[in-house]
């Protein structure tokens, strides 16, 4: 709720949300004048006074202060979450414009879309079938994000300010969506993140409003899945890695493919469709892998792609001890780190399972490697795998080097980005045997 309590910043402090952050932390803060409950918006100051926006509070967080404004006299009121909800919305109607899903912004199935790298597809129509439709701080709505799998949305909430306004978020959202023919059944929450512990709030999961089956099919890149937003991981499924995958079927096309952590097959099934003549995917959870199995079936792919429940770091020296080559070899692996103590051990990590899929690539071929962390930097990963590419004798030729997809936005602060939204990082390389 709205407060006049004013919170002053100690002098030299601040220079994250002056250079365009959103957050501020408990050391920045000097004096706090008036009462507040953990949640309420507040003003802040900078140490002489000058106003800097508002804000919620949450004495329980390191992070004490989220920006929702940089001005001091704006209301958070219904009108100014529509605001920020219909901006979120019409960001992704532009950026996202393409029809390579096969389907209409409304979510339903069309013949006329035409896969691209790039995401521009021959009709025009946006690409909007499953995306991020709201990414947190990226989109000037800290803590909480939202994803749209067909005619479902899901909500993670990680913040205890933003909990006042989420229900209210998501009315705002349905409406937005509505007014451009998308009818959504039903929303599901997933707040059920370690990282609500931090800002002094329980573990939430459930239905926001009636239930509903929430197991979706969703087209992606003309994959069909089926996502189980109440069970799977995260949200339900990986959007971010989107255009990253459709990159990966220009040079899967008659390859023998491998796809580690395969999750739902999503690498996998992208090859495959692409026309690759064999494809592996791994993943340690069987969950996982029973779903990825019955994605093939729905394309009707089972005959070309595999998977198998396997622990990659093992598997990977047993392929390689059998003599077994690859034409690409996918790595995707979940965050190694997710914080920066623990930096040092996930780029032991990193170099370990990039050494391990180096040696499953013939010669000429094709390696994937990616960090979903924002404390592994780009330069800290690709010095990672040129590490690796000399320890196993190997040259590497660079393709391209990709990030989220434009649904999940890089806020940039002057000349350098917003660390709390960009954290994915994607290279292709060319593999080859050092002469």
């Amino acid at each position: 709720m709205e407060n006049h309590t004013i919170v002053t910043l100690k002098k030299g402090e601040g220079r994250t949300i002056k250079a365009g952050g959103a957050w501020i932390f408990d050391n920045e803060i000097d004096t706090i004048t008036g009462t507040f409950t953990n949640g309420d918006i507040v003003v802040v100051h900078d140490f002489d006074g000058y106003p800097m926006g508002r804000g919620f509070i949450n004495q329980n967080s390191k992070i004490r202060i989220r920006m929702m404004t940089r001005k001091a006299d704006q209301l958070i009121d219904d009108n100014f979450l529509r605001m920020r909800v219909q901006n979120a919305w019409d960001y992704r109607k532009q950026v996202m414009a393409g029809g390579n899903d096969n389907v209409s912004a409304a979510g339903e199935t069309d013949t006329a879309g035409e896969a691209c790298v790039a995401g521009i597809g021959t009709t025009g129509r946006p690409d909007l079938n499953c995306c991020r439709v709201i990414f947190g701080e990226a989109d000037f709505l800290p803590g909480i994000t939202v994803d749209k799998y067909a005619d479902v949305l899901v909500v993670e909430c990680l913040a205890l300010g933003m909990e006042q306004f989420k229900v209210k978020i998501v009315e705002l959202l349905k409406e937005v969506l509505a007014a451009d023919g998308i009818n959504i059944r039903g929303v599901y929450e997933r707040s059920d993140a370690n990282e609500r512990k931090k800002e002094g709030l329980p573990k939430v999961k459930g239905f926001i409003g009636a239930e509903f089956d929430t197991n979706v099919e969703i087209v992606e890149n003309a994959v069909h899945y089926m996502v189980d937003v109440e069970n799977g991981q995260k949200t339900g499924f990986f959007l971010d890695q989107k255009y990253n995958r459709l990159a990966m079927q220009r040079i899967c096309k008659g390859k023998r493919v491998l796809d580690c952590f395969t999750h739902m097959g999503t690498f996998a099934l992208n090859a495959g469709i692409a026309g690759a003549s064999e494809v592996t995917g791994l993943d340690i959870s069987e969950y996982a892998v029973k779903q990825a199995t019955e994605n093939a079936k729905r394309n009707n792919l089972s005959d070309t792609v595999k998977f198998r429940v396997a622990n990659v770091l093992d598997e990977l020296p047993r392929l390689a001890a059998d003599g077994e080559k690859y034409d690409v070899v996918i790595l995707d692996p979940p965050a190694f780190t997710k914080s920066r103590e623990a930096t040092k051990n996930a780029i032991k990590g990193y170099r370990e399972i990039n050494m391990k899929g180096l040696k499953l690539v013939k010669d000429g071929g094709f390696l994937a490697t990616c960090s979903c962390s924002h404390f592994m930097t780009q330069e800290l990963l690709a010095k990672t795998v040129k590490e690796a590419a000399k320890a196993t004798h190997k040259r590497l030729r660079q393709v391209e080097f990709r990030t989220q997809g434009p649904d999940h936005p890089i806020l940039w602060a002057n000349s350098a980005n917003v660390p709390e939204s960009y954290y994915l990082k994607f290279f292709i390389f060319q593999v080859v045997d050092e002469k």
